[in-house]
């Protein structure tokens, strides 16, 4: 989906978005803002690049970083759930991955976790992508923006 048509989608459900974005550093929501009339429905981001903002900006637990790191599915979701909840959304999106060109904490660069969290349920999805830092960032935003039109129904699985 273009951010345009995910923008019209939101509105036509009458919900918002909010994301909380490591390896993108705020690329979704300044993706979304460049359409027209977002502000109705963009609630705002949060940028937790440091693992620790992970943690105090965004909520997700603690020993789950310390345990299995910044790179998980359930990290991703709970960045998610985070970034409904501290931006009072319908819907919040997570993001965090690798883009290279190193691996992060024996994490292969290119794997990117996304989730979504919203009345309808979680989503998530691994997204393994070749390549530049530039391509891994891009795909991830492309994920998200994919992630929002299949919970609200525009997309089919």
């Amino acid at each position: 989906m273009t951010p345009a048509q995910v923008i019209a989608a939101l509105k036509a459900a009458g919900q918002t978005v909010a994301a909380a974005e490591s390896l993108t550093a705020g690329l979704v929501t300044a993706t979304l803002t460049t359409v027209p009339g977002a502000s109705a429905v963009v609630r705002g981001g949060l940028v937790v690049y440091a693992t620790d903002l992970k943690a105090t900006l965004a909520g997700v637990d603690p020993a789950l970083l310390a345990a299995r790191g910044a790179v998980n599915a359930e990290v991703a979701a709970q960045l998610a759930a985070g970034a409904r909840t501290r931006c009072g959304a319908d819907i919040g999106v997570g993001l965090t991955g690798v883009a290279g060109p190193d691996p992060q904490d024996g994490v292969a660069p290119g794997t990117v976790h996304i989730a979504l969290v919203s009345p309808r349920g979680e989503l998530r999805e691994l997204l393994e992508v070749p390549g530049t830092r530039e391509n891994v960032r891009s795909a991830a935003v492309a994920g998200v923006l994919a992630l929002i039109g299949r919970d609200l129904g525009t997309l089919s699985a």
